[in-house]
Formats: structure tokens, C-alpha cells, sequence
């Protein structure tokens, strides 16, 4: 009996599960500043330093809330992660999507790909549906007290994600077996089987390699954005995605027909193979 093909939907997850960057709905106002504040901060040390704009931002993490006398834990970032806000039909769209998969004859699969922190994410409502969260982490002691960066995800480290996801690998330590030769039809996860959505410039990466390789690539904005609009339609016109379309999920959007639609096509195009042998 022939296995299910997979389909990985990924997902980056600022600005496009959610409208908000995941520190604005919790972290940030406990350390008792705007959102405005807390990114000038960020992008100053960035500048002042010439270093990574992630790794700035968890350095800021540490200073503000050592400053505020909050004890950076594992379980904190978890409720913060309760509080983010989600686009219209979030919630549902996992379940909707799974379900037209399996009547195709599919196995739907979501991952997320994003620069935030893996910690954050885990508390979100959505966190289960995901096989797994590639993002930046921190390490801990034995106390569960933030200590160090453990992993910090950059526009151009997401793009490794995407070749271990192919492979089956779920960790972020692993630099041997994602570098290794394996053929196309070997891989769990083929390009031509990936969807990706994202919602900008950070994006780009992984979306060209997306289309390159033979998958589909979304760019989706906020629908009371004109700026967020205008910034999906360069990338549409540039060539960067397939599509771009407003965050919404609900199963009337069209976020929702072109997914399905990309569906339709893995489905076919595999009967096409297996009739080829």
C-alpha cells in the first residue's frame, strides 16, 4: 500500500498568523514600555553594534526585564504566549485545511519558521497544531530561568529549515544529516509539496527557494494595512511569491481556495507519477 504523500504547510509567524509582533501582547508591557520603545532600543543596538537585529532583541529582553526585576522563565514566555492575538480564522484553518488533505488523499503537515521565540509560540492557542516550531530559543538552568541564547533565527538561518523539514529533521542542532546527499524521492517532504506563508522582506529567502524548487509561496498582509498591501504586491510583481493575499483564513477566503487549489495540483501531479513508473 502506498503511503500518503505529505504536504508542509510553513508558516512564519509575526505579521502573518498574527498582526502583531508575538513581545507586543505581554513582554513588553510587563517591563512597563510601548512597542515603539522596545524596538528603537533594539534597532539602536543593532546599529551601534553592527550586530544581528535577533540577537539585539534578546539581549534587550535580559536588560529590561533585569532592570524591571522579572525573572525571564520558560513558563512566562508560555503565558505571554497565551495572550497573542491571532488573523480572522486562525483557529479554524488547521482543521479545515487537514480535512480537505485527507479527502484529496494527503497528509496535511503545519510548521512554523519564524525569527520570535519558540517559548512564545509553545503558549500560543494554535501551538498544537504544529509538527513543529523552528524558532529562536533560549537556554536554562535548573530553575527554568532564561540564561543564554540557545538558538537565534535570522532571514537566512530560516532557510535551513526548510531542507531539514524535506528531510524529516526535527532539530535544530543537527548540521550533518541536512547537509547529506539524498535523493529527491527519498525526502519526506518534497520541495514541490511545500507551502510557505510569510508576510515580508525576512521572508524573501525561503520564499524564493520555495518557488525554485517547485513549491508555492504566499505572501499575506493585513487587510486594514495599505502599506502591508503594497509590500505583498512588490513581492507578487518581483516574482518573490505566487500569490499574495490578505490574512484572513476563514474557509471563504482566499487564502483557503488557493490552498486547496495547491492541493488539487500535489494530488495530481503524484497519481501522474505513480502511473509514470
Amino acid at each position: 500500500m502506498t503511503s500518503k504523500p505529505i504536504v508542509a504547510i510553513i508558516y512564519d509567524f509575526d505579521g502573518t498568523l498574527s498582526p502583531g509582533n508575538m513581545q507586543e501582547f505581554g513582554f513588553i508591557q510587563a517591563i512597563g514600555q510601548t512597542p515603539k520603545e522596545f524596538w528603537t532600543k533594539s534597532d539602536l543596538i543593532a546599529a551601534d553594534q553592527d550586530a544581528s537585529g535577533v540577537l539585539s532583541y534578546m539581549k534587550l529582553m535580559f536588560d529590561e526585564s533585569r532592570k524591571n526585576g522579572i525573572e525571564l522563565r520558560r513558563a512566562s514566555f508560555n503565558e505571554f504566549g497565551k495572550g497573542i492575538q491571532l488573523y480572522d480564522g486562525v483557529k479554524e484553518w488547521f482543521a479545515a485545511v487537514n480535512e480537505y488533505g485527507r479527502k484529496k488523499g494527503l497528509k496535511v503537515e503545519h510548521y512554523i519558521n519564524s525569527s520570535g521565540l519558540t517559548e512564545i509560540i509553545e503558549g500560543s492557542p494554535v501551538a498544537h497544531e504544529f509538527k513543529h516550531i523552528f524558532a529562536g530559543k533560549f537556554l536554562y538552568d535548573d530553575d527554568g530561568i532564561a540564561q543564554w541564547p540557545a538558538n537565534a533565527v535570522d532571514y537566512t538561518a530560516k532557510t535551513q529549515f526548510l531542507f531539514k523539514i524535506s528531510k524529516g529533521i526535527f532539530s535544530s542542532r543537527d548540521n550533518k544529516i541536512v547537509n547529506s546527499s539524498i535523493a529527491e524521492d527519498k525526502k519526506r517532504v518534497p520541495f514541490p509539496n511545500m507551502i510557505y506563508f510569510g508576510d515580508g522582506e525576512t521572508d524573501v529567502p525561503c520564499m524564493k527557494i520555495v518557488n525554485m524548487f517547485g513549491g508555492h509561496s504566499l505572501a499575506v498582509y493585513d487587510p486594514a494595512n495599505d502599506k502591508k498591501k503594497a509590500g505583498a504586491m512588490k513581492l507578487k510583481r518581483q516574482g518573490r511569491v505566487k500569490f499574495a493575499v490578505p490574512a484572513v483564513y476563514s474557509r471563504e477566503s482566499k487564502a483557503y481556495r488557493i490552498v486547496c487549489a495547491i492541493l488539487d495540483k500535489i494530488k495530481a501531479d503524484n497519481e501522474l507519477t505513480v502511473l509514470s513508473r
